[in-house]
């Protein structure tokens, strides 16, 4: 749970000042796979600052229901990332993003598996 907290301090570390500074990067986000692109971007980077912000919350307190969130947020970056290959011209088509999701789902099935053995009475951090 430490260490899931520390990278999600770390992200937001990363996160803000890219979303900030660096131009090629601050005038995109991608939500649901999807590049949103300008004001947009700008708008709702601050969104993806405070779900780490939230992650890293949950992780260093052990709240109920990080692990659950975390899992379906996992999951939602894995289909985020197979939409984005096909769909953005920046993706490189559907082959890699299957590849890229099938990466990204490592985390959510290890924090599903944490999850089902929190509920049968075993350690979760």
């Amino acid at each position: 749970m430490t260490a899931l907290a520390l990278f999600c301090v770390v992200t937001v570390c990363v996160l803000v000042p890219r979303d900030l500074f660096v131009e090629k990067t601050r005038d995109v986000e991608v939500w649901f796979g999807f590049e949103v692109r300008g004001t947009a971007a700008l708008l709702t980077a601050p969104l993806h600052w405070a779900i780490f912000l939230l992650g890293a919350y949950g992780f260093w307190f052990q709240r109920a229901w990080i692990v659950p969130a975390a899992t379906v947020y996992a999951f939602y970056v894995a289909l985020s990332h197979l939409v984005w290959s096909e769909v953005s011209p920046n993706g490189r088509g559907w082959i890699v993003g299957l590849a890229q999701a099938l990466l990204f789902s490592i985390p959510g099935v290890l924090l599903w598996r944490a999850r089902r053995g929190a509920a049968r009475g075993g350690d979760v951090g």
